[in-house]
This record gives structure tokens, C-alpha cells and sequence, in this order.
């Protein structure tokens, strides 16, 4: 007696079988070497002309799958920063690309270590440079922080033990969403900061 496959089930097993290809081929697709990425990053030809170099302590592989996600949105991004006088621009919001790629210019004081909390964000990547003064900026991994306040609004709140960098002119921080970072930490002698923080969209704001 011979059992005979009903051909909706046929079907069912053809589309799945399609589907587990392109899955395998698309995965294959999205592997990148580390050589690959640093090659990449070092060649600049992302920036399209920006002169000011990466802080060392960004993530390359988050960097190299961001920009080619969201090209476009990140492109943008440089040309503001490239085409901009940073030294005349105003205190203000600029939009870039509506709400998905924008810019805030802030000239402040700094703050206490103490008075400044770790915060990661869900759909935008930071992109942080100081225009004037200086100001000592945590980074740690998500993955080692615990979290203090719950998202909202794209903030996620931490405490977090990571590594402190002086943020100054020639070099701008990337931070992206499992990059907790705490920034605006006043530096003796830089009472008031200029500064500059793009925000690039990673998803669907929430």
C-alpha cells in the first residue's frame, strides 16, 4: 500500500525549501570579514569628503552594518557635518532628513560625573563631536550595565562601569544602541562646551 502526499503539502515543503535557501544565501550574503570592515573604514570613502576622523573608540562591525542599512540617511548625516561652519553655526535643532537624520547644537555648561547618567538609545545612533572646549565622555557595552530606568522615549538609563575619553576637537564619537555612554563630564578648565550631536535613525521611532 502506498501513502501519496496530498499536493497542498507538496506545495507547503516546495515554499518552505525556497525559503530555507534564501535564508542560507542571504546570511551568507551579510557575512563580512573583520579585514573586510577595516579596510572599509580606513578607506573614508563613507565620509565623502569629511576631513574630521572616527574616535577609536567606535565599533566597526556596528558601523559598517549601519551605514550599509541606511546609506542614504548616513550620507546625509557627513555632508551636514561636513558642509556646516561649526564654528559660526547657532544653538538649535536642524533637521537633516525630517525626523530620521537631525542635528542638535548645543553650547553649555558641563556637568559633575555625578550628576550625569548612562544612557543608551533603541533607534538612533548618536553621532557626538565637540565643537569647542572639551568634556570627558563614558563608553560601556550594554551587555554589562544594568539598567536603572526602563525605555522611554528612546532613552534607556544604566549604571554601567566603562571606559572615559576626552571629547575634543578632530574626532567624532558613534554611538549605537548597545553603546551606553555618559557624556557632558566636565574637564578643569572647560566650564562651557560647544557641541554638536547627530541623530541617525537605526528603526521606526518610537
Amino acid at each position: 500500500m502506498s501513502l501519496r502526499m496530498p499536493m497542498k503539502y507538496k506545495i507547503i515543503l516546495y515554499v518552505l525549501a525556497l525559503l530555507a535557501i534564501n535564508i542560507s544565501c542571504y546570511a551568507q550574503q551579510e557575512i563580512v570579514s573583520e579585514k573586510k570592515i577595516k579596510k572599509w573604514v580606513n578607506k573614508k570613502e563613507w565620509a565623502s569628503g569629511l576631513t574630521l576622523n572616527l574616535h577609536p573608540s567606535f565599533n566597526k562591525d556596528s558601523f559598517y552594518v549601519a551605514y550599509h542599512r541606511n546609506k542614504k540617511l548616513w550620507d546625509a548625516a557627513f555632508a551636514f557635518l561636513r558642509d556646516q561652519n561649526l564654528e559660526e553655526i547657532k544653538p538649535g535643532k536642524y533637521p537633516i532628513v525630517g525626523e530620521q537624520v537631525f542635528a542638535s547644537v548645543t553650547e553649555a555648561t558641563s556637568h559633575k560625573i555625578e550628576d550625569v547618567k548612562w544612557e543608551s538609545h533603541k533607534n538612533y545612533v548618536d553621532l557626538q563631536y565637540i565643537i569647542k572646549g572639551k568634556e570627558l565622555i563614558g563608553v560601556a557595552d550594554t551587555s554589562t550595565a544594568t539598567i536603572t530606568k526602563p525605555y522611554t522615549v528612546d532613552v534607556i538609563n544604566y549604571n554601567a562601569e566603562g571606559k572615559y575619553y576626552t571629547g575634543e576637537q578632530g574626532k567624532f564619537f558613534l554611538f549605537f544602541p548597545n553603546n551606553a555612554h555618559r557624556p557632558t563630564i566636565k574637564i578643569d578648565g572647560y566650564d562651557t562646551v560647544k557641541k554638536i550631536v547627530i541623530k541617525i535613525q537605526t528603526a521606526k521611532a518610537e
